[in-house]
């Protein structure tokens, strides 16, 4: 199934949004990261593994999330944001994204190193200051990554887009996105020059469960020769890999 971004937020924009607490922020920006990437109903227990904490400490807080309005959430069949919860989760999104397009652009940070200072600053950042970064990078609408980044009226980006393994033998198209909560993904795909927009094509898989066979077409740049190689990337590595406008090889 594709995963799609483009809603937008309304309500005024995100510059005016209320903040809330580290905590608070942490939450609702998760779930909204989970539903973004698995399109649907968030669950506590995934919710309490990605902020690794326990079960119970994420249950608490949902209650809490439920009883401030800015989360709806159904016994069984998970937790959704409500139109606020979704506008406050939107900001921290914005502010946490534009933070590292500027650490790689401008202050030269390597795409692994970004996530982790992001985490830090996205909640000390003032309005101010985050639209005079949009305006040094030139309002970007996309992060290091390939994550969209929401603008100011909280609209999004539109990118359609599969993991690696939901595609078909056969099909194919441009890396488009990376996972980047796993910092040891970005190096390895540094160690092996993978990067966005470079042309993956699924051949097959080796049985048994076995890692995924890919075709991958560099892009030539000025530091950069174009090339074509086969590899074999395991199953969690091939998750993190967003293709684009799939089509046949």
């Amino acid at each position: 199934m594709w995963a799609q971004a483009g809603a937008r937020a309304g309500y005024g924009g995100l510059m005016s949004t209320e903040r809330h607490s580290e905590s608070v922020e942490n939450y609702l920006k998760t779930i909204f990261l989970l539903a973004e990437r698995w399109e649907g109903a968030v669950g506590v227990s995934a919710l309490a593994e990605r902020l690794r904490v326990s079960s119970p400490s994420a249950s608490g807080m949902v209650r809490k999330l439920v009883d401030a309005g800015l989360v709806d959430h159904a016994r069984y069949a998970g937790m959704t944001l409500t139109p606020a919860g979704r506008l406050a989760a939107l900001a921290v999104v914005r502010r946490h994204r534009l933070i590292e397009m500027f650490l790689v652009t401008e202050l030269d940070l390597a795409w692994d190193e970004v996530h982790e200072e992001a985490e830090e600053l996205e909640h000390a950042v003032s309005d101010r200051l985050l639209d005079r970064i949009d305006t040094r990078l030139g309002h970007p609408r996309f992060d290091p990554h390939g994550d969209p980044i929401p603008g100011r009226d909280g609209s999004m980006p539109e990118i359609r887009a599969r993991r690696l393994p939901e595609l078909k033998y056969g099909e194919g198209g441009d890396l488009v996105r990376v996972d980047d909560t796993d910092p040891e993904v970005l190096r390895y795909l540094d160690a092996h020059d993978v990067r966005l927009g470079d042309r993956l094509d699924l051949l097959t898989r080796k049985p048994f469960d076995g890692p995924f066979v890919v075709r991958l077409r560099r892009l030539g740049s000025a530091d950069r020769t174009p090339g074509e190689a086969e590899e074999e990337w395991g199953p969690s590595l091939a998750r993190a890999l967003w293709v684009g406008a799939t089509e046949p090889a």
